[in-house]
């Protein structure tokens, strides 16, 4: 069994030498496009979303409930833990949000081309750092 593993190890490159082929995929020697990182970053914010949005109910709740839940939900949201938490699940709305509208184009039919899903993706990229800038910026200056 070996022996046949490794046989199929072995190829040519392009001047027709013998050479080890590695195993795939290797990390070291694959590169991830954009677009394969931006789809498993999509499905992975809308997972942090719904635990996110688990956090913001807790907080609706406490402030349904009384004073005294309230204050300590509120304390919990403006300590470094909580604000942490808050700026993680704004950056996963805003980044899922822009994902999303780049899938919606692309179920019109349009951007499948491999410099177009290249450039929407940074611009995902670029418009989710700078909207959460903003956010935040205008948020804690009300605050």
């Amino acid at each position: 069994m070996r022996d046949v593993r490794d046989a199929l190890m072995v190829a040519r490159n392009s001047e027709g030498k013998l050479v080890r082929r590695p195993l795939s995929p290797h990390l070291q020697v694959y590169r991830w496009p954009i677009s394969m990182a931006l789809s498993i970053l999509h499905r992975v914010t809308g997972v942090g979303l719904a635990i996110g949005t688990l956090l913001l109910t807790w907080w609706l709740v406490a402030a349904a409930s009384s004073d005294d839940v309230f204050d300590r939900a509120q304390w919990f949201m403006g300590s470094a833990l909580g604000l942490l938490l808050l700026f993680g699940w704004s950056v996963a709305l805003i980044f899922h949000f822009f994902s999303g509208i780049r899938h919606l184009v692309w179920d019109a039919g349009v951007g499948f081309d491999a410099p177009t899903y290249n450039t929407s993706g940074w611009a995902v990229l670029i418009a989710t750092g700078a909207c959460t800038v903003l956010v935040w910026v205008i948020g804690l200056a009300v605050w």
